[in-house]
């Protein structure tokens, strides 16, 4: 939960600081996790025989610790150096913020009248003090014109409170019809549905393979002798290695990021599926870096998403898109590990996870040609009215 938590924050904060370098800094972003995930395979090992289980978390925790010194640096970005009128300033105050200045004027209402209150009891002790017997005579001749006084006020008060608690419901709810409005507009995005489809295909089969890869050499009858570097690590290194270099090619502006994207995904569905045919310890190792390097295309995928749906709205699509990938990386090693129970086989999973990566990637294929916008922009328009009214008239 804090993982996701902090990945999510940090790569949207990411790209709303950087526009022109925004692969590279998504790049660097990446590879440190997997430089971290890298190293801490061998730290973890060291520091519990050095320290036991229970200093081995106490270090550990340490360390993550400095994510709070790191995250005090990420100020809010100043859209503007110039202060903008006061009356453009109210103007572009989002809608919502306004329930809180409702607030503040009902309380200042409140204070006003127990102020009124106030000011009258006062009044009313201080003639009495001064020996107004007229005033007193009255309060003794009519004991319930005070009673009744106070008790429209709190009436009046009680109703002004339960208006405005009405009235803060009702701006919830608002607030709640909004986002889900806003949620539904993302979703009629055809490329943002594809890609939502395609990241949700993606960790179903992309993540199960780097699990199994030391499994499948040992089913190939690979001696160990043979296993220059482990399968694993080959994986991890390139992994590192293509979050690197995918996100300075997402800087190139000859580069469509979207296509490059795609061809991460048709490529590495194509790898996973030629991984039953490898029987050798060089072929395996290469398809593994294949793997492992076009895995590196979380680098560009919160840049593609950005391209989609535009900076204003990507922590509210990346949010939705990383809910659905964690999902499917929920689902993927299971299915996986159900396929071998019922074949005895790691063909099968190798062949549905190379499968699901390959349909993820031909989904958002179709959905990013400009084909479909050409064939709606070539198709014929109805006349309009006015045409026929003046062709009618001429007649």
């Amino acid at each position: 939960l804090g993982c996701g938590l902090l990945y999510t924050a940090t790569v949207t904060i990411t790209c709303q600081y950087f526009d022109s370098r925004r692969g590279l800094a998504l790049g660097l972003i990446s590879t440190g996790s997997s430089v971290g995930l890298f190293i801490y395979a061998a730290l973890q090992r060291l520091l519990i025989e050095f320290y036991g289980l229970d200093g081995c978390l106490l270090i550990v925790g340490a360390l993550a610790l400095n994510i709070l010194a790191c995250g005090s640096l990420m100020r809010p970005l100043q859209t503007s150096d110039c202060p903008l009128p006061e009356k453009t300033a109210l103007e572009k105050v989002p809608d919502r913020y306004s329930i809180y200045n409702e607030k503040e004027k009902n309380l200042e209402e409140n204070i006003n009248i127990l102020e009124k209150n106030y000011t009258r009891e006062e009044i009313c002790k201080s003639t009495l003090a001064n020996g107004d017997w007229k005033q007193e005579s009255l309060l003794h001749k009519n004991p319930t014109t005070a009673h009744t006084k106070e008790t429209e006020t709190y009436k009046k008060k009680v109703a002004e409170q339960t208006y405005f608690c009405t009235q803060l419901a009702k701006r919830k709810w608002q607030l709640y019809k909004n986002y889900c409005g806003e949620t539904v507009a993302l979703f009629k995005n055809k490329v943002f549905l594809a890609l939502f489809v395609a990241i949700f295909l993606f960790d179903i089969g992309g993540f199960p393979p780097s699990l199994l890869m030391e499994d499948v050499a040992r089913s190939s009858n690979i001696k160990e002798e043979e296993c220059i570097m482990p399968l694993i690590s080959i994986i991890g290194i390139m992994t590192a290695v293509g979050k690197l270099l995918l996100g300075i090619l997402a800087d190139f502006k000859w580069i469509n990021t979207l296509y490059l994207y795609v061809a991460t995904l048709i490529i590495m569905g194509l790898a996973l599926c030629a991984i039953p045919f490898a029987k050798s310890y060089v072929t395996l190792a290469i398809l593994s870096g294949i793997v492992g390097f076009l895995t590196g295309n979380w680098s560009i995928f919160p840049y593609v998403t950005t391209k989609t749906v535009g900076i204003e709205k990507l922590a509210h699509a990346y949010g939705i898109l990383m809910f659905f990938a964690g999902l499917g990386s929920s689902l993927g090693p299971p299915i996986v590990g159900w396929f071998f129970d019922w074949t005895q086989t790691y063909d099968i999973a190798f062949y549905f996870s190379g499968f699901c990566v390959l349909l993820g990637g031909f989904i958002l294929l179709l959905a990013a040609l400009p084909l479909w916008d050409r064939c709606n922009k070539q198709l014929p328009k109805p006349a309009s009215a006015t045409f026929l009214y003046k062709v009618a008239s001429n007649v």
